[in-house]
């Protein structure tokens, strides 16, 4: 046993995705355009950004931006089947203004999925959907 090595462990290569520190933009597939971009612009009040085209619009929601599009704009997917929720979107914001947002959306109209109820996890949420049926929610740390 006089020169016994010991393997040298392999390292797995340090991924590049380790790089990514956020999420600078978020994509939302849209069936119908104009009243996305209705419920965006007039019901929550988001800052128009830019846009790139009738098929591509863009938000500032703090440091992030959320984009409208429609499929097709970057892939070639088929448009989302209607009744199905593509996504969900949590929106912080204070406890009181909680309450104020499900306020100014029956107001509007909108219909609340859930008012603004105190989770056990210690968020106060407040859940709705879009035009499209994405589910929204509006919460806060309590």
């Amino acid at each position: 046993m006089a020169n016994e090595q010991t393997p040298e462990p392999t390292q797995r290569p340090r991924s590049p995705f380790r790089a990514i520190r956020a999420i600078d933009y978020t994509v939302v597939f849209v069936r119908d355009m104009t009243a996305m971009r209705r419920f965006y612009e007039d019901v929550l009040a988001l800052s128009l950004l830019r846009e790139l085209s009738p098929n591509w619009i863009e938000y500032g929601v703090g440091p992030n931006t959320l984009a409208l599009a429609r499929p097709g704009r970057t892939a070639a997917d088929a448009p989302i089947p209607a009744g199905s929720a593509s996504l969900q979107l949590a929106f912080k914001v204070s406890a009181a203004e909680v309450d104020a947002c499900a306020d100014e959306l029956v107001r509007l109209g909108i219909v609340l999925v859930s008012p603004p109820t105190n989770q056990p996890f210690g968020h106060r949420t407040l859940f709705f959907r879009d035009p499209d049926g994405n589910l929204l929610e509006i919460y806060a740390e309590i």
